[in-house]
């Protein structure tokens, strides 16, 4: 009888424990926290990030961070530009013959908009920053204003107006009313196909030795292991730097100028795509060109001009005319600008007619 008793205790026992031992695990299940989301957060001030070490208008970038240029890079009312990738810890770039470069997801790319004001002082106006946001694996922009002082850069989404005299390039003095797009005006530009992209970092606009560096820009990433996938450089393909009169034809310094200012809405794909005026640097079809090519879309921007291009004839071409102009619904590029980039206009001005004329 005793060892029946002892024996039934010892069942109660166990069974009790399980039932114990479970609702410890039920209770343990119902507090636990939910897995935080990882969708990108965009912080409030641009020093929140920690990109740059010392003074934040110094745009020093921390270690790991890296600082790059284009070969032609886009017009933007003479600014002076500083752009920079932050790669994730551990990752790497991946090489594409095609289109920006294949960013590892949580990538950032920042880039710097300052100019020279009349006492020859780099001062910053804006930063914008491009994110391969990890959750949903898509790019996603925010812009930074800096502030007077120039001690910081807070969020800033609906654009606005910054007055401003600047020096351009040969030191001649300028008065403008610098437009900090919004978050939307961004997007317009950096749409390809229904999706964000970013524009700049290809592969071709990287091809080349930036002035003050001994070796070439793709290469020292892929020395420093943060591109992998790179060819012999003989492969990749280049775009001309448009001012290099020397290693450059008139022809692939004004396709390349027209690539970059242009072919990010006249693409196929692009916010322009309607118009049937590409201009990416690969196209070869005269009539998406635009030579002989009537305008699709341009109403009173077209200045009662007939064609895009007319060979041979820049003043009766409605892309120069448009380049030449500031005046709102003329001017092209429409947006990140509000002079006339003289120098670039003049070089497209010389390429059409240098162009053979229609017979």
């Amino acid at each position: 009888m005793r060892k029946t008793y002892i024996f039934g205790s010892l069942i109660l026992f166990g069974i009790a424990l399980s039932v114990l031992t479970e609702q410890g695990c039920k209770n343990k299940t119902t507090t636990t926290t939910p897995a935080a989301s990882t969708e990108f957060q965009f912080k409030d001030k641009l020093s929140d990030y920690g990109f740059f070490k010392g003074k934040l208008a110094s745009l020093q970038p921390d270690s790991g961070i890296i600082h790059y240029d284009l070969t032609t890079p886009l017009f933007t009312d003479y600014a002076v530009k500083d752009r920079f990738i932050v790669l994730p810890k551990g990752t790497k770039i991946k090489y594409t013959e095609d289109g920006a470069l294949d960013f590892p997801d949580s990538t950032i790319i920042v880039k710097n908009f300052a100019y020279t004001n009349v006492a020859h002082q780099k001062v910053m106006i804006e930063t914008r920053l491009l994110v391969k946001d990890p959750k949903d694996k898509n790019w996603k922009v925010m812009n930074y204003l800096w502030n007077k002082e120039q001690t910081e850069a807070k969020k800033h989404i609906i654009g606005t107006k910054v007055p401003i005299t600047l020096l351009d390039d040969q030191g001649k003095e300028y008065f403008t009313n610098y437009q900090v797009p919004n978050t939307n005006d961004c997007k317009r530009c950096h749409i390809k196909d229904g999706v964000l992209t970013p524009i700049g970092p290809k592969a071709r606009n990287l091809n080349f030795t930036v002035p003050g560096q001994k070796e070439n820009q793709l290469s020292s990433w892929a020395a420093h292991g943060q591109l992998t996938g790179l060819p012999a450089l003989s492969k990749v393909h280049q775009l001309p730097v448009w001012t290099d009169t020397k290693n450059f034809t008139l022809d692939q310094r004004a396709r390349a100028y027209l690539d970059i200012n242009c072919a990010h809405c006249h693409t196929k794909g692009g916010d322009a795509y309607n118009t049937g005026l590409f201009l990416d640097y690969t196209e070869k079809n005269p009539d998406h060109l635009g030579f002989k090519k009537a305008p699709v879309s341009a109403g009173g921007g077209a200045g009662g001009l007939d064609y895009d291009i007319i060979p041979g004839n820049a003043a009766q071409s409605i892309l120069y005319y448009r380049m030449n102009s500031t005046e709102a619904g003329t001017a092209m590029p429409e947006l990140a600008r509000t002079l006339t980039h003289k120098e670039g206009v003049s070089l497209i001005r010389d390429w059409i007619n240098s162009l053979p004329k229609s017979k």
